[in-house]
């Protein structure tokens, strides 16, 4: 049997060009909700923070991911390049959602995120604000 190293293209080091693009990528795996998906860009051993929930590895991204989206309906998220260097992204973002009782939400905040060498996210740290909107107020 033989380990088959998966790359995740862009790969870092990380210039304005392939950083976008990076940011792109997942902001359109997001998108998608399917947890599967977003867990392949992670290492298998990924850490992150989110919120006050501390995540290690891709079986948890992906239950993590899976309450997430059968509690925030409608989720449509957007994600902007705030900087990069070397190995590291830095992002600011929103998305918009609601919650079973049809109250829309506005969640914005600032991510971290640290890849290796083959284009997997080993370290993402978000920290994440809510505020309650109204359906005619969303921007996404």
């Amino acid at each position: 049997m033989t380990n088959t190293v998966i790359e995740r293209p862009p790969l870092p080091p990380f210039t304005e060009e392939t950083a976008r693009q990076k940011v792109q990528l997942a902001e359109d795996a997001w998108n998608s909700k399917d947890p599967q998906r977003v867990a392949l860009a992670y290492t298998e051993d990924s850490e992150w923070r989110n919120r006050s929930e501390f995540i290690q590895g891709r079986a948890q991204i992906v239950e993590f991911l899976q309450r997430k989206w059968v509690r925030e309906l409608d989720y449509r998220l957007k994600k902007t390049l705030w900087t990069y260097r070397d190995n590291r992204i830095a992002v600011r973002f929103e998305y918009e959602w609601r919650d079973d009782a049809g109250n829309w939400y506005r969640s914005h905040g600032n991510e971290n995120w640290e890849f290796d060498e083959h284009g997997l996210m080993r370290a993402r740290f978000a920290s994440i604000n809510d505020q309650p909107i109204r359906y005619e107020d969303r921007r996404l």
